[in-house]
């Protein structure tokens, strides 16, 4: 160990830890604060003030696409230019970079899906003090104020959001080179002249490692006011609350892809993933901002009422308020250009649907995908992998995928298998084929050092490495020992890196095995906090430049060496630690290395409800919690939890006691086996909810307020959500728990408790008695839900099972749904229009199916075997019309206490045309 603990060198006391399989918090020093960053220290210290920048408004230039104008910072001389456009879908984008920059800044590329069309700006009005610009809408407008410089987007007479109101200073430029200039020349961020010895300019040193800067201090920063605003969300991934919290007084919130051991709770740390989108709400309004940045980046938050700043006092004048409230973003960069998305609502939904625009929808899994996951780290063998398998069916309980984490490799060789432990792998995938489930192998981006090693070898001699700063190879230390790090921002390594994924060239793999991308923040366990060093070169850039873009490189990559390998017809399944902004269009995301507490699942709620709301739906946390070990009650209320969560994975770290489902003796494996059918009967609605992510970008875990924006008592709330708008879920997340309760919103209307069929009103708060069985949901009334009942080992074992439909009437006794189907896996719904996709209706006492997709071209032997109707009056007879006029009477069963009518075995296909009418 001390030899091992030599070679890593600064290896952190968490990391050296975890080898030992000791499981300890997180160690905060190894992590940066606000004030242990250079830049971000030189930028929060610089308060609101009276800003160097102007207007230069005789440099106005208007065409079809945009406006120009030159800004000109009144100390340093330098002049900046804005671009401004109007954006399609009521989106305005605001960029602004050095006029004549010394070295080209990074701009991000590869997260946008296309260049966003734009629309014509018009100047409505300028004169010496601004100009104002229309926003098409006749009633909106963009001020841009001279000086000091300032942009409103107002509303008739309501400003929806200023930028640099609180005029702070908006780009750092080092106007001389290093080389070139004595220190004596260097430019301070204000335009003023730099004092030679402030550190970290040039360089910078945070424990053992120093950072060399040789393009100088070049951070940006941008403050945005949201008058009227009291919530802001989103900018995942933190282990904190929905509702964003004010960061006075502490550190701002961090957006640096870092791989933090043992996470703490409820704190601004960087975690995994960075996503730099912040979603505001009030009742009156949706807006979002995209601040499109791959550099680190903190996000500082202050709430207040406007009366309080010279702003606000105008705000209040103008809008005849005396105490308006209002929330200040200040973001802040190390590097890149400003370049920001502002999206304008008003709706909840237009905001999800204008994001999307910009960088694609959740992608459309495999309907297994969405089944039960069952993983550890690490399963040891072949055989054990069997008797896993084989555990499931002899307790009777559903599951898709069986995992192996990175001891299945050949000494962490990712892209192998171990020759003694795994010897035979396409013989234990055939074994999964033969039950219809499927495996799920980690391959993480950090490749061993080892020239008899074929994947190091071909990236070594193709120089696809990262580079060092003085042009080598880039080496780290982490699982195999000395590692090198594929530069996944250059096509050509992505392009490498999915062709491995070749039946021919991943030797034992087969069509029913997945893949799992971990550690790709990156991690290096010798680097700065964990991670890659900011000096390391991807070709023109530094790593610094895009840091936060590496994992989404590396599951696009993967994803797409998933596609090839079938010739472009199944769809891939790809799971990520690391993220940012588009990562949904490659696959699914997890909350990382959480802890057997009950805290930890709390938090998975909240911090999926970000990552929705941020456009990332296929989120999920390690059921049981990946550190210590669970006790039964909480296994138990985790596993119920998890079942309506998108992602559903049990997994465990390697030091913990064996957590299969059936280990906890009869009566917890019996509760553990219901929460999983509940998940199973539910997946024709959980794939429908995909399928419309994929469509429109909507959230399948949604927060109250997204559904209820008006209901000011759902703005907080992050202990319960909805699943699309239909499903209502306050998980027992409380230990000893004997009731919890639910708010159930929406003034005079209805909720189902989907166990009972107990029907209960609206704009409520409802308590519940809970025992260790209970999983509180409640289906909205006026919603149609289908459900498959007859669980099987797999989900694919289901595909051509029967249907129920659940209609839950409303007050006005109506109902709506839809049912979506394909064959689960190949992308033919796209390429071939093979999908039935149904709208069902219930008026007038009368059920109707009815085709919403005329051209697509699917059939199913599936068939209707129940509806059950909740909230319905006792009908005479019930008659069945086919689309031909055919009738048939229907057997029917009446529930007078609960008021709920059962249809059974009615027969009709899925797929078809009918009607059920009620007389």
């Amino acid at each position: 160990l001390v030899a091992a603990a030599a070679a890593m060198g600064a290896l952190s006391l968490g990391w050296f830890a975890l080898c030992l399989g000791v499981a300890v918090a997180v160690d905060r020093g190894n992590f940066k604060t606000c004030e242990q960053s250079a830049f971000c220290k030189r930028q929060r210290a610089m308060k609101a003030g009276q800003s160097p920048y102007r207007a230069l408004l005789d440099t106005l230039e208007l065409s079809d696409s945009r406006v120009t104008l030159q800004l000109i910072n009144d100390n340093n001389k330098v002049h900046l230019l804005l671009e401004l456009y109007r954006l399609q879908g009521n989106m305005t984008r605001v960029k602004i970079n050095e006029l004549k920059p010394l070295k080209p800044r990074f701009e991000v590329p590869d997260v946008l899906i296309a260049d966003p069309p734009t629309e014509p700006l018009s100047v409505v009005s300028r004169d010496e003090n601004g100009v104002v610009l229309s926003l098409g809408d006749e009633a909106r407008r963009l001020i841009v104020s001279a000086q000091p410089f300032r942009l409103d987007i107002v509303e008739g007479p309501q400003v929806l959001l200023s930028l640099n109101s609180r005029v702070t200073p908006m780009l750092e430029r080092a106007l001389f080179s290093l080389n070139s200039l004595p220190m004596s020349a260097h430019q301070a961020p204000d335009g003023g002249s730099e004092d030679d010895n402030q550190p970290g300019l040039w360089e910078e040193t945070f424990k053992s490692h120093t950072d060399s800067k040789p393009n100088g201090p070049t951070s940006i920063s941008l403050d945005f006011s949201l008058p009227g605003v009291e919530h802001v969300y989103g900018i995942p991934e933190h282990a904190d609350n929905l509702k964003l919290k004010s960061t006075d007084g502490g550190d701002p919130y961090r957006l640096y892809n870092l791989d933090v051991f043992q996470y703490e709770l409820y704190n601004p740390m960087a975690l995994y993933g960075a996503v730099p989108v912040l979603l505001s709400h009030n009742a009156q309004r949706t807006m979002g901002i995209f601040w499109f940045n791959a550099a680190e980046t903190w996000v500082d938050i202050s709430s207040n009422t406007a009366g309080k700043t010279v702003f606000g006092k105008m705000l209040d004048y103008v809008q005849g308020a005396s105490e308006t409230p209002q929330t200040d973003i200040r973001w802040i960069s190390e590097s890149g250009i400003i370049d920001v998305f502002i999206m304008l609502g008003p709706k909840p939904a237009d905001v999800f649907t204008q994001y999307a625009s910009l960088t694609g929808t959740q992608s459309f899994p495999p309907l297994s995908a969405l089944a039960y996951h069952q993983c550890r780290w690490n399963y040891n063998d072949q055989e054990d992998v069997r008797a896993v398998n084989q555990g499931f069916d002899e307790h009777d309980i559903p599951c898709d995928f069986i995992w192996l984490d990175i001891e299945h490799t050949d000494g962490k060789r990712y892209f192998t298998w171990d020759p003694s432990k795994f010897p035979k792998p396409l013989e234990m995938l055939q074994d999964l084929t033969d039950k219809r489930r499927k495996m799920v192998a980690i391959v993480d981006p950090h490749i061993k050092v080892d020239s008899g090693y074929k994947i190091h070898s071909e990236l070594r001699s193709k120089n696809l490495y990262v580079k060092n700063k003085d042009g080598a190879d880039y080496e780290g230390w982490c699982w195999p020992g000395n590692a090198g790090y594929p530069d996944f921002i250059r096509p050509d390594t992505r392009a490498w890196w999915a062709s491995m994924f070749a039946y021919d060239q991943y030797e034992g793999s087969t069509e029913n095995l997945y893949t799992w991308n971990d550690m790709n923040e990156p991690s290096v366990f010798n680097g700065p906090e964990v991670t890659m060093h900011k000096d390391a070169v991807h070709g023109a850039w530094e790593h610094r430049d895009l840091h936060n873009l590496y994992g989404f490189y590396v599951q696009m990559a993967t994803a797409e060496g998933l596609i090839q390998r079938s010739e472009g017809k199944e769809r891939p399944f790809v799971l990520t630690r690391a993220f940012f902004a588009g990562s949904q269009r490659y696959g699914a995301v997890w909350t990382g290395d959480n802890a057997a507490e009950w805290d930890h699942l709390k938090i998975s709620i909240p911090m999926c409800l970000n990552l929705n709301l941020v456009g990332i739906s296929f989120c999920g946390a390690d059921v049981g919690g990946f550190f210590k070990s669970p006790s039964t009650e909480l296994l138990v209320r985790w596993y119920q939890a998890g079942a309506y969560q998108p992602f559903f994975r049990a997994h465990a770290h390697m030091d913990t006691p064996r957590r299969e489902p059936w280990l906890f003796g009869p009566e917890n494996t019996a509760l553990i086996r219901e929460a999983i059918l509940q998940r199973y009967a539910l997946l024709p609605y959980w794939y429908q909810l995909f399928y419309h992510a994929y469509l429109t970008g909507q959230p399948i875990m949604r927060p109250l307020w997204v559904e209820y924006p008006g209901d000011a008592s759902t703005f907080a709330m992050d202990d319960q959500y909805l699943l699309g708008r239909d499903l209502l879920v306050h998980p027992v997340t409380e230990e000893g728990a004997r009731g919890i309760t639910a708010y159930l919103p929406g003034q005079g209307e209805v909720w189902y408790d989907v166990h009972t069929f107990q029907k209960h009103n609206g704009a409520q708060n409802l308590y519940i008695p809970v025992t260790i069985s209970s999983i509180p949901v409640f289906q909205h009334g006026g919603s149609i839900i289908p459900k498959k009942l007859r669980i099987r080992r797999s989900s694919s074992c289901m595909e051509n099972d029967p249907y129920t439909f659940i209609v839950a009437l409303s007050p006005q006794r109506t109902a709506e749904g839809e049912l979506y189907i394909d064959d689960g896996h190949t992308f033919s719904y796209r390429t071939e229009k093979k999908f039935i996709h149904r709208r069902l209706t219930f008026a007038n006492n009368t059920l109707t199916s009815r085709n919403l997709a005329l051209d697509s071209q699917f059939s199913t032997p599936s068939w209707i075997e129940r509806v059950v109707i909740l909230g319905a009056q006792k009908p005479n007879k019930v008659t069945l019309r086919m689309a031909d006029g055919a009738e048939s009477s229907l057997d029917f069963e009446f529930d007078t206490a609960m008021s709920v009518l059962t249809l059974r075995k009615p027969g009709m296909n899925v797929g078809a045309d009918w009607s059920i009418l009620l007389q």
